[in-house]
């Protein structure tokens, strides 16, 4: 029984016999959780013991926690030292350095084109990626978006050709294109956006602006005022129709870091061809087509047998892509991994990967999969649904596999990098000891004017100091928050409850 005048402290955190701890605890109790329900699960793989339980086998609203199970499926169905080699084939005949025909780029979904590649082959990351531009803190990887495109066209010039007397298409033809968001596509530059990066000088001044790639036809114009210290920075991001003309307006304050946004390429195969005939003209090869313009994709041959391949990108390993789409929680990525699987088993159909999905959980995994209810690679969709058990049943998978180690160090770490790296800076224990992956789900309560925090999960690996590896959930749903700043508390609440188990599991060594 509950007696009435108890009713303002809120609700218990759960109902459940776990002592998590008075620490834990004290954040359930917090007033944002008033109304929303809890969820943990420890255990430790070695031994099978449950260390802690609450509500493990309920179903929980996953957010970007349904990556794991995209990119587990991904790395069996690939392998982690898959490639993606883009080619480009040239039709028609050569006369001496001219082609008399078209080069046709033959996307294979490849999701950065070199674009994130550092020197040493790696895929470059921020912790806040520009995919995630609306988030604080979010800023741009030094590499060239074009670095791919650009290595096709001097690849091309060396082949000896130094005049198209013909077009430039890309072949889309690899997989259809799913009911997915962010839609994936079989070729992505810069993941199909343009980034807009406004950075503040003086008060009263024009605020500087960088934007890339650039590429024609798209255009971008700004407005942005430079406001006192302390003023008020709001960077508003318009564009037409077709998304070619961009422009920026509103004010950013003297002194705050440079505002990272965003805008769509809404023709990903005219936005590529134009970047090539351009890049082709910056190696000193003319294409005598105009540069802008729709795709032709209708003057592609039915196929390329017997037709001369003049250059192609090979991609970084998957585990690279793997990486990155675990980091940063990289919606597009994750999106793309389902048709990569699709096209891996001879499938256009991109929602093809689920029963690739299912059957490895089944038999690979041996993880019921009932326990999960999915419909994309990232976990925006609203009906989707993952109890703790069935992810934790999936880490525990991984470490009886011999990329154990190696898959690990794709979660963000927590204090360390990718999305935990905010969480746990200083003056935390943990700080390096929780490899995870966060889910979160966020949306407007138009109601009482607030966010409501549909979603905040963590799923992963705690390390004891000893060395020793725990597998764990710690989730909520149903929390609010007065906006994207204020929700920064809910995120760093979680973290801070995995922080206190991994103290908890090291000094019960």
């Amino acid at each position: 029984m509950v007696l009435a005048g108890a009713a303002a402290a809120g609700p218990p955190a759960a109902a459940h016999d776990d002592d998590l701890g008075p620490a834990i605890e004290a954040i359930m109790h917090k007033p944002e959780y008033k109304h929303a329900q809890w969820a943990v699960l420890e255990t430790d793989p070695e031994t099978g013991r449950v260390i802690h339980s609450q509500f493990p086998n309920q179903f929980f609203v996953p957010g970007s926690t349904v990556k794991l199970v995209t990119i587990s499926t991904a790395w069996h169905t690939l392998g982690p030292n898959h490639r993606f080699t883009t080619p480009v084939m040239a039709t028609g005949t050569r006369t001496g350095s001219t082609l008399h025909g078209n080069l046709a780029l033959v996307a294979q979904g490849d999701l950065t084109m070199g674009g994130r590649t550092k020197p040493d082959g790696s895929v470059d990351y921020t912790d806040i990626d520009h995919t995630e531009a609306a988030l604080p803190g979010a800023t741009l990887t030094p590499e060239n978006p074009l670095a791919g495109i650009n290595q096709i066209a001097r690849q091309i010039r060396d082949s000896g050709i130094t005049r198209v007397d013909g077009n430039v298409i890309i072949d889309p033809r690899l997989f259809k294109l799913p009911a997915l968001d962010p839609q994936p596509t079989p070729l992505i530059l810069n993941d199909n956006l343009i980034d807009l990066l406004t950075t503040p000088t003086t008060p009263g001044q024009p605020a500087k602006l960088f934007w890339r790639p650039q590429v024609s036809p798209y255009h971008v114009t700004s407005t942005v005022k430079t406001v006192s210290s302390g003023g008020t920075t709001s960077v508003n991001v318009t564009a037409s129709p077709d998304g070619t003309q961009i422009h920026l307006s509103g004010t950013i304050a003297a002194g705050s870091q440079p505002l990272l946004r965003v805008s769509n390429i809404q023709d990903p195969n005219a936005f590529g061809r134009t970047a090539l005939i351009e890049a082709l003209a910056r190696v000193g090869v003319t294409v005598t087509a105009p540069p802008t313009g729709p795709n032709p994709q209708k003057q592609l041959p039915a196929s390329y047998r017997n037709t001369p391949r003049v250059a192609a990108y090979v991609s970084p390993p998957y585990s690279q892509y793997a990486k990155l789409i675990l980091k940063v929680s990289h919606n597009l990525g994750a999106n793309l991994a389902l048709c990569n699987m699709a096209v891996a088993r001879g499938s256009k159909n991109c929602f093809d990967a689920f029963p690739i999905e299912h059957d490895f959980l089944t038999d690979v995994a041996q993880i019921d999969p009932k326990q999960f209810q999915l419909a994309d690679g990232r976990g925006g969709v609203p009906g989707e649904r993952v109890t703790p058990n069935g992810l934790v049943e999936l880490l525990t998978y991984w470490l009886h596999t011999p990329d154990a180690k190696a898959f690990r160090k794709l979660l963000p770490i927590l204090g360390v990098d990718g999305s935990n790296g905010i969480s746990c800076t200083t003056n935390c224990p943990a700080k390096g000891k929780v490899f995870a992956k966060p889910g979160t789900i966020i949306g407007d309560d138009e109601l009482n004017q607030e966010l409501a925090a549909t979603a905040q999960n963590e799923a992963g690996y705690l390390q004891t100091d000893d060395g020793r590896l725990l597998t764990f959930f710690v989730g909520v749903n149903g929390a609010a928050t007065e906006n994207l700043d204020s929700f920064i508390s809910i995120f760093n609440d979680v973290n801070q409850i995995t922080a206190l188990l991994q103290e908890q599991a090291s000094a019960h060594e």
